[in-house]
């Protein structure tokens, strides 16, 4: 039986010669203008961009560049109509981005006091803008004053509620009419005490602390700033960093206190010192003063 006429007509076999792929046949004596390398290589400097305000505003600056310079490389040929599209539309969408990250970052701008503390303490630990303006907005960006000779606090009646910065001036501390040290700008005015204490407990100042001159500090309420510590756990330990380290220098200032029965000093960050508390019989001077040690035992009478 011959088989039908459509069959002989139709040749349904596979013509392995009729597929072929597209072949660079030559390549081009020149190469692409220079604005093709120069979008390229606005796009690597973009892509090196960090986080943050200033971060984003590098990104998106570099990025708009080299879209901008691929959308007029483009445009000067006639058959990429859809390469020129794409790079327009991105060059757009990072002038946008661009405006917006502006806009932001004039918004978060504070007074000089502020300004001045942030580039202190909290710029050089890498705090964004962002959580330096939430640190600001639990204080109610509010600058506190304290005239000359007047107390911040007073042994054995101020609670320890807040957790103050000094701006400016100088504070002393004395305990028993001692002097222990001094507190200048941009140290806490009591961070042994917030150190001291969990969130759930309450204190008093176990020292005075008198300003010897016009000072200025900025303070957070405790219940505040552990509400702002529970929401943000980096705030918590940017604090709990900056607290320490405060803590560690107003310790080793202390080192000229300590003195022993020969008149030498003691250094208080060798693991053998310790304090004792005295009976109540003995004076109350011996704070910070370092036992003799008895060179040879007491002989017994024979």
């Amino acid at each position: 039986m011959d088989p039908p006429d459509y069959f002989q007509l139709e040749n349904l076999t596979l013509d392995r010669g009729a597929i072929t792929y597209p072949v660079c046949m030559e390549w081009k004596e020149k190469p692409e203008g220079s604005l093709f390398h120069l979008a390229n290589i606005f796009l690597v400097l973009g892509f090196m961009g960090g986080s943050g305000f200033y971060g984003s505003l590098y990104l998106f600056s570099f990025l708009g560049l080299g879209f901008f310079c691929s959308s007029i490389w483009a445009w000067s040929d006639a058959c990429t109509t859809d390469t020129f599209s794409w790079s327009f539309a991105l060059f757009a969408i990072c002038v946008l981005q661009i405006v917006h990250v502006a806009y932001r970052l004039r918004s978060v701008t504070f007074d000089k006091e502020y300004q001045d503390l942030y580039n202190y303490m909290f710029k050089r630990l890498g705090v964004s803008l962002t959580h330096y303006g939430m640190v600001v907005a639990c204080s109610d960006g509010v600058i506190h004053t304290i005239e000359n000779d007047h107390c911040f606090a007073m042994e054995g009646k101020t609670p320890i509620d807040k957790l103050s910065i000094l701006l400016s001036g100088r504070v002393r501390v004395t305990v028993n009419g001692e002097f222990l040290h001094d507190i200048h700008p941009y140290q806490f005015l009591e961070s042994p005490e917030w150190d001291s204490l969990r969130p759930a407990e309450e204190g008093i100042f176990q020292v005075t602390l008198r300003a010897e001159n016009s000072c200025k500090y900025v303070c957070w309420r405790r219940k505040k700033l552990y509400l702002l510590f529970a929401k943000h756990r980096y705030i918590a330990k940017v604090f709990a960093l900056l607290v320490r380290n405060d803590i560690a220098e107003k310790l080793f200032s202390l080192n000229d206190k300590a003195v022993g029965g020969c008149g030498f000093r003691y250094d208080l960050r060798l693991p053998s010192f310790c304090y004792v508390a005295p009976p109540e019989s003995e004076p109350t001077d011996v704070y910070l003063r370092v036992p003799e040690k008895r060179t040879h035992p007491p002989q017994t009478p024979t």
